[in-house]
Protein backbone atom coordinates (compact mmCIF):
# COMPACT_ATOMS: atom_id res chain seq x y z
CA UNK A 1 0.00 0.00 0.00
CA UNK A 2 0.90 3.24 -1.26
CA UNK A 3 1.99 6.29 1.91
CA UNK A 4 -0.32 8.86 0.84
CA UNK A 5 0.16 12.53 2.37
CA UNK A 6 -2.18 14.97 2.08
CA UNK A 7 -0.48 18.13 0.43
CA UNK A 8 2.69 18.53 -1.26
CA UNK A 9 4.77 18.89 1.88
CA UNK A 10 6.15 15.73 3.11
CA UNK A 11 7.90 16.40 6.44
CA UNK A 12 7.28 19.21 9.19
CA UNK A 13 10.68 19.84 10.00
CA UNK A 14 11.83 21.04 6.76
CA UNK A 15 12.20 25.09 7.72
CA UNK A 16 13.58 24.36 11.28
CA UNK A 17 15.94 21.80 10.13
CA UNK A 18 17.64 24.51 7.70
CA UNK A 19 17.58 27.16 9.92
CA UNK A 20 19.67 25.10 12.91
CA UNK A 21 21.56 23.22 10.69
CA UNK A 22 23.16 26.98 9.23
CA UNK A 23 23.05 27.57 13.15
CA UNK A 24 25.79 25.22 13.59
CA UNK A 25 27.56 26.34 10.80
CA UNK A 26 27.16 23.14 9.13
CA UNK A 27 26.96 22.65 5.43
CA UNK A 28 24.47 19.68 3.91
CA UNK A 29 27.92 17.43 3.15
CA UNK A 30 29.07 17.99 7.20
CA UNK A 31 25.74 16.97 8.60
CA UNK A 32 25.41 14.21 6.40
CA UNK A 33 28.92 13.04 7.29
CA UNK A 34 28.22 13.38 10.81
CA UNK A 35 25.23 11.44 11.01
CA UNK A 36 27.37 8.80 9.12
CA UNK A 37 29.15 8.81 12.12
CA UNK A 38 25.83 7.49 14.17
CA UNK A 39 25.41 4.82 11.36
CA UNK A 40 22.44 7.20 9.88
CA UNK A 41 22.46 7.70 6.59
CA UNK A 42 21.49 10.39 4.55
CA UNK A 43 23.00 11.42 1.70
CA UNK A 44 23.47 15.37 0.95
CA UNK A 45 20.61 15.51 -1.83
CA UNK A 46 18.57 13.94 0.99
CA UNK A 47 19.10 16.30 3.32
CA UNK A 48 18.23 18.97 0.68
CA UNK A 49 15.32 16.86 0.16
CA UNK A 50 14.27 16.91 3.30
CA UNK A 51 15.23 21.29 3.64
CA UNK A 52 12.48 21.19 0.65
CA UNK A 53 10.00 18.92 2.48
CA UNK A 54 10.23 16.83 -0.46
CA UNK A 55 11.11 13.89 1.47
CA UNK A 56 9.46 12.08 4.80
CA UNK A 57 11.94 11.30 8.43
CA UNK A 58 11.76 8.61 9.56
CA UNK A 59 12.15 8.52 14.02
CA UNK A 60 16.10 7.04 14.04
CA UNK A 61 16.77 10.05 11.45
CA UNK A 62 14.84 12.66 13.78
CA UNK A 63 16.97 11.16 16.57
CA UNK A 64 20.15 11.54 14.78
CA UNK A 65 19.31 15.06 13.89
CA UNK A 66 18.32 16.59 16.90
CA UNK A 67 21.82 15.38 18.86
CA UNK A 68 23.87 16.60 16.40
CA UNK A 69 22.06 19.87 16.26
CA UNK A 70 21.85 19.60 20.02
CA UNK A 71 18.27 20.32 20.36
CA UNK A 72 15.09 17.98 21.30
CA UNK A 73 13.33 16.26 18.80
CA UNK A 74 10.21 18.11 20.29
CA UNK A 75 11.60 21.82 19.05
CA UNK A 76 12.46 20.86 15.96
CA UNK A 77 8.54 20.86 15.10
CA UNK A 78 8.65 24.57 16.22
CA UNK A 79 7.74 27.05 13.47
CA UNK A 80 10.51 28.69 12.07
CA UNK A 81 11.80 31.93 13.68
Amino acid sequence: MARIIDGKEMNMIGDKLKELRKKKGLSQQALSDKLEMMAIYICRGSISRIEDKQRTVTDIELYGLSKILDVSIESLFEKKD
